[in-house]
């Protein structure tokens, strides 16, 4: 390698590293991205993608027999062969020339290996082969190493062979017999999707389901995956797990599931072991603390190496979302092109270099059947925050566009409202294909909208987002009310 100092050094080539990269390299600064796995990280290959595609036949299948003349014209049932030919197109079959060409294109040296902090702003990369290389960074380095599935500390679990979310989603042939341990969004949305293709799944968790998100959101998934087959066992722990002839789970109530393989499914933890940070006075197996400008703290608040290292993404547990991370990375990157010109960064709230969104209106779309879409904060969340809040809730049944996209159409929406400010500050919908709802809840909160303004967003009639406007109506009826619930309307009482 020619060159071997460079502006700002990126140790990870996921979504976050990338886009901090492009942003530096857009910012004039010279950039290089040391990578040890795939370059697009664990989005393209283990998770976001191949996950979505194993669930969209599926979500497709059950909107056309939600409508009569559709589904009488739907015959079979879902081809896995075809399900998870379709996955292995959205990760390129394991195979990154892809992204490393965008790489080339967007000006970004890449560096195959593993990389380690070894001093002040140095990276030394240890290739496949044994060789390293040391880069050196002008401005900053930067971690953005992302996060690996956690496994529990459950007897026996390890010598089992359990399948992590990364075997999920690359699974080459269905089992018969799906367990999988965890309630969360991996676990749920794995419960839908094998069940859709065929496996018998038993779902345990020590919590109720989806315990991230409003409950409402929660119980309807819970009751469309036990309509769908699935075995719930909700509020007890996995207390023991070997393998024979099959798989067999011991629970805290005395019962017992047995399975083919298990899916751990219980939480993330940092990839920041052998990067170096002991020379830094870190500990390598925390999570990485950062203000607000995304710069790596000391034990004593203060920024770690004078200022240059920086983290972003899952690895600093902002938000463990991919959206969310290449947020903060396109903040960051701008942030250090700022420095770099001896310009202070803007890191008041909602400012260029500010991740206020990591607060305020963290965004995420869960796609069970039915669909969760949730930005802001939940009703529990802003009463432990000391929030005064109206809780404003609607059936999204009751809205004419949700009965004319399917029959039967079950579904709930909720506003948290600012009773202050008369703002919006959290909202969630469980229905089907209620994702196309949650950007206008994230503009309204982001830009602090009032209520009263919101009355001018005319919703399209007859579209499911008219719920934004039966929600606004049932709020101003009773304002004052600590929480409102409007009413399913009867077939024929449509408003127009």
């Amino acid at each position: 390698m020619p060159n071997l100092t460079f502006d700002v050094l990126v140790i990870g080539a996921g979504p976050v590293g990338e886009n901090v990269a492009d942003r530096v390299v857009q910012g004039g600064l010279s950039a290089a991205i040391v990578e040890r796995e795939l370059v697009g990280g664990e989005c393209s290959y283990w998770a976001c993608m191949p996950t979505k595609a194993l669930l969209r036949d599926a979500a497709a299948l059950r909107a056309a027999r939600a409508l009569p003349a559709a589904g009488h014209a739907v015959t079979g049932e879902l081809d896995p062969a075809a399900v998870l030919a379709r996955r292995d197109r959205f990760t390129s079959n394991w195979n990154d020339a892809g992204q490393v060409s965008w790489l080339n294109e967007a000006g970004i040296t890449l560096v195959r290996g593993h990389g380690r902090i070894t001093g002040t702003r140095t990276v030394t990369v240890t290739h496949a082969d044994g060789t390293t290389a040391t880069l050196h960074a002008r401005q900053a380095v930067v971690i953005a190493t992302g996060s690996s599935a956690h496994l529990p500390p459950v007897r026996g679990l390890a010598d089992v062979a359990p399948w992590t979310s990364r075997e999920a989603a690359a699974v080459r042939t269905i089992p018969g017999r799906l367990a999988i341990i965890g309630g969360g969004v991996v676990g749920s949305e794995m419960a839908t999707a094998f069940s859709a293709l065929g496996a018998q799944v038993t779902l345990v968790s020590q919590t109720r389901l989806l315990p991230g998100v409003e409950p409402f959101a929660g119980e309807q998934v819970a009751a469309a995956l036990r309509t769908a087959g699935v075995s719930l066992h909700l509020g007890v722990d996995v207390t023991d797990v070997r393998r024979d002839d099959s798989v067999q789970l011991t629970l805290s109530d005395g019962s017992s599931v047995e399975a083919d393989e298990v899916l751990v499914a219980t939480g993330r933890t940092p990839n920041t072991k052998d990067l170096g940070l002991d020379h830094l006075g870190l500990t390598p197996g925390d999570w990485l603390q950062v203000d607000g400008a995304l710069a790596v703290l000391d034990d004593t608040g203060k920024p770690a190496g004078d200022g240059w290292l920086y983290a972003a993404g899952d690895v600093n547990k902002r938000a463990l979302l991919t959206h969310h991370g290449k947020y903060q990375a396109r903040a960051l990157g701008d942030g250090i092109v700022a420095r770099a010109r001896g310009e202070e960064p803007d890191l008041g709230p909602w400012g260029r270099h500010a991740v206020t969104a990591d607060e305020r209106a963290v965004t995420q779309v869960i796609f069970t059947d039915p669909e969760v879409a949730a930005v802001g904060l939940s009703a529990e969340a802003a009463a432990a925050a000391g929030r005064k809040v109206r809780i404003i809730d609607h059936d999204l049944g009751a809205v004419a566009g949700a009965a004319l996209h399917a029959d039967n159409y079950a579904g709930h929406a909720r506003m948290v409202v600012d009773d202050d400010r008369n703002i919006l500050i959290g909202f969630t919908a469980v229905g089907p294909d209620v994702a196309e709802l949650l950007h206008a809840a994230t503009i309204a909160i982001t830009a602090e909208i009032p209520l009263d303004r919101l009355w001018h967003a005319v919703p399209a009639y007859p579209t499911i987002s008219e719920i934004w406007l039966r929600l606004l109506e049932t709020g101003r009826r009773v304002r004052g009310r600590e929480s409102v619930d409007g009413g399913r309307r009867p077939l024929g009482g449509w408003r127009s």
